[in-house]
């Protein structure tokens, strides 16, 4: 069998919006309220502390929009429901579902993905309240390359704002009679989310060096959640095996230098 890697894609640039949907309304639509969404057009890792720690928010809001067809495992939800709070000071978390059509696109580029953002994301940051927006696609990253060998899963692209490649994860775990979609898609949730945490050196400062030097934004200890590892051999699911085969869970956790990084940036 051919052999595939993985990308856990990190974006780290934020897209400028000068359109009129930017302000969440137009003095001609009265009945929708103007939404301020500067605070959630920043940069990957800019609102680490913010979603950490209660300093400056006490409450989480994850709206999950998928296309039809293409929603995330309930297993995978929860998981990473309690992901959250394992490493959040967060106790009020909710997490809502929002159904969309598809846009009926081949393969999809972070900046059409960050237009469909805008025109069907409703969550934002309200008072107390940090909003995060996840985005569950039918089509893969415009920057696979087959021949390579290379697909990738995830990327987080602005401080709130994550996209899960949830047609490729369906086509990868396809091969495996052992690894599920929920695990698949539970690896991902976490490993993406631990950028908008700010890991590694992304918002979060690093306490020791383990920085991958190859790898910028990794993790360079063995095993850990936020390693950068691009070609897994067989692939996620061989990973998922050998860790399996050797009496381990599946889906890697953050090491111990990761979560220290986290809990010197206001988390647990």
């Amino acid at each position: 069998m051919r052999k595939i890697g993985i990308l856990f894609a990190l974006v780290l640039f934020t897209f400028m919006g000068c359109s009129k949907d930017d302000d969440g309304g137009t003095p001609n639509s009265p009945a929708q309220q103007v939404v301020d969404r500067s605070a959630n057009l920043l940069a990957a890792g800019d609102s680490a502390n913010d979603i950490l720690s209660n300093d400056s928010f006490t409450s989480l809001r994850i709206e999950i929009a998928y296309v039809a067809g293409f929603r995330p495992t309930q297993t995978a939800i929860n998981a990473f429901d309690q992901y959250l709070r394992d490493h959040t000071f967060k106790t009020d978390i909710a997490i809502t579902f929002t159904e969309l059509s598809s846009p009926n696109e081949e393969t999809l580029t972070l900046q059409e993905i960050a237009d469909l953002e805008a025109e069907n994301r409703t969550v934002y940051n309200d008072g107390e309240t940090l909003g995060i927006y996840i985005y569950f696609t039918d089509a893969p990253s415009e920057t696979d390359d087959e021949d390579e060998g290379l697909v990738t899963l995830g990327a987080v692209y602005r401080n709130t704002s994550m996209v899960i490649y949830e047609s490729t994860i369906q086509r990868l775990t396809e091969r495996s009679v052992l690894i599920t979609v929920a695990d698949v898609e539970e690896a991902t949730l976490n490993h993406e989310f631990g950028h908008l945490f700010g890991l590694v050196n992304l918002g979060s400062p690093a306490v020791n060096d383990h920085e991958d030097p190859e790898a910028e934004n990794h993790c360079n200890v063995p095993g850990c959640l936020m390693r950068a590892e691009l070609q897994f051999g067989a692939g996620i699911m061989g990973m998922m095996e050998s860790r399996a085969s050797r009496g381990m869970a599946f889906i890697p956790e953050l090491d111990a230098e990761c979560v220290l990084d986290l809990q010197a940036n206001g988390g647990r």
